[in-house]
């Protein structure tokens, strides 16, 4: 599977996000955080950020998101395969992050896979349609 790895400015877009809850799976802090950040500025509600599938597994068990945004290399090694393959047997949806070209990932357990640096516009583009597709609660 191919990674995107275009960039991109994120324009002028609105806060059209709300009531998304997304769940970030990153072992880097600095980029976790501004990921969050960029997220709930566009009314995402960011359930937290996990550097370990342990992490992860733990907020998980108190809220279920609507898509979790995972980075494929996680602290201390770690791949997040596993995870993946739970969250696509419980029906949440992932987003992948990765710094590589290419993952052995099955094309139906992700949504997109999108290449370090993120392109913000296309990140948020996905967001968007998720955010379309969730049935209102």
């Amino acid at each position: 599977m191919t990674v995107s790895n275009t960039h991109g400015p994120t324009g002028t877009e609105s806060p059209d996000l709300e009531g998304l809850r997304v769940l970030v799976v990153e072992d880097s802090w600095q980029v976790g955080t501004a990921v969050c950040n960029l997220l709930r500025s566009f009314g995402a509600d960011v359930l937290g950020l996990a550097a370990t599938t342990a992490d992860a597994e733990r907020l998980l068990a108190e809220h279920v998101p609507d898509v979790v945004l995972m980075d494929m290399n996680l602290r201390g090694g770690e791949l997040a395969y596993d995870l993946i393959d739970r969250l696509h047997a419980r029906g949440i949806r992932v987003i992948v992050t990765t710094g590589y070209d290419e993952i052995a990932l099955a094309p139906e357990k992700a949504i997109a896979i999108l290449g370090k640096p993120m392109n913000v516009s296309h990140l948020l583009s996905i967001l968007r349609s998720v955010a379309a597709e969730k049935p209102a609660r």
